[in-house]
């Protein structure tokens, strides 16, 4: 079963907007921990999730699905944003 417009829509610009909030971060001194950056970009993404899950539509299922496919999409974006980082640390 695919997932309605609306959601794919809303999954498209959760993923937008993360990434623009990915590409706004700068790297700082002293930096964190990776470990403590993993906790944050997973607080990031629990954000996320909470806000769409208010703005899904459909029968119950398909919000689930749509939360859910957002959820894998956002991990997928900070895959990248952290090996950037952990590029960060090491060049210290």
């Amino acid at each position: 079963m695919a997932l309605l417009q609306a959601n794919k829509d809303l999954i498209s610009t959760g993923m937008k907007e993360f990434n623009v909030l990915l590409n706004q971060q700068v790297f700082t001194d002293p930096p964190i921990a990776e470990e403590a950056m993993v906790t944050v970009l997973d607080d990031w993404v629990n954000f996320y999730l909470n806000y769409y899950r208010q703005q899904v539509v459909g029968e119950e299922q398909e919000q689930d699905r749509a939360v859910q496919e957002l959820g894998q999409q956002l991990r997928r974006l900070c895959a990248p944003f952290l090996d950037k980082y952990k590029a960060f640390l090491k060049s210290l």
